[in-house]
């Protein structure tokens, strides 16, 4: 529908009467006015090389990046198919490293979550990433935050497609459950026990054999997991700069 120029400025008050005189230059004032009404701000993008953490985030150089609503299975989290276990946390974390392959992704930042990571809509190449994982049978429609890939997820249940084949857990689900049953194991209680640093969420532990391994949240040890600097853990923002001091992600 065309817009009425004459009622706009009529109701601003910049006219009199709701004419049909308005000039060019109104025109132009009258767009530039509806666009700061309703918040036209360009939005936020990231684009560059991304090393997969797993099957819904990635890093960019040091910006960490959570796919905005899709929710693929943990790390370690094991799915059900024809009576037997496999891993389709691992697998999820695969399909999304093909999707990409080393093509440049480009995020439309969303949000932030609760981590720090940048919460968007991604794409590499012609692919959108977000449907795509969906699509595969790899992630589910995140419903708690979007609604925008449901289609997306019906039609991976009807084909059973990846986690669709068999049983699972959800992925939100499989988490709470991973947080209820970490405090009877964590190792807190520690005066020694440090504080986080500003934007830190990584653990970086060091285990009985020396081993410097970080935990990224979300994934099955991180919950158990307390960093007491006294025996050398740290926290880190970003898991390239855990690798660089000498860590390495969980085996497995």
């Amino acid at each position: 529908m065309k817009p009425d120029y004459g009622a706009y400025l009529h109701a601003k008050g910049i006219v009199g009467a709701r004419g049909h005189d308005v000039t060019p230059l109104q025109r132009v004032v009258i767009a530039l006015a509806l666009c700061a009404e309703v918040a036209c701000v360009p939005q936020e993008r990231i684009s560059g090389r991304a090393e997969i953490t797993d099957g819904d985030s990635f890093e960019i150089g040091a910006t960490r990046i959570r796919l905005f609503g899709v929710d693929a299975p943990e790390g370690r989290q094991s799915c059900t198919r024809d009576g037997r276990a496999w891993a389709c946390g691992n697998e999820a974390e695969r399909k999304l490293r093909s999707l990409v392959g080393d093509r440049t992704v480009t995020c439309t930042k969303r949000d932030v979550d609760n981590y720090g990571r940048i919460v968007a809509v991604c794409r590499s190449g012609t692919a959108d990433l977000n449907a795509e994982m969906v699509r595969s049978g790899f992630a589910t429609a995140y419903r708690r935050y979007s609604n925008d890939y449901v289609d997306e997820e019906n039609e991976a249940r009807t084909a059973r497609r990846g986690i669709w084949a068999g049983e699972f857990t959800n992925p939100e689900d499989y988490r709470h459950d991973d947080e209820q049953n970490g405090p009877a194991q964590r190792r807190s209680g520690s005066a020694a026990e440090s504080k986080r640093c500003d934007g830190c969420y990584i653990k970086g532990n060091v285990n009985a054999q020396g081993e410097r391994i970080y935990h990224v949240p979300g994934s099955s040890s991180y919950d158990e997991t307390a960093i007491d600097e006294s025996k050398g853990e740290r926290w880190f923002r970003t898991e390239s700069e855990a690798r660089a001091a000498g860590w390495r992600a969980p085996r497995g």
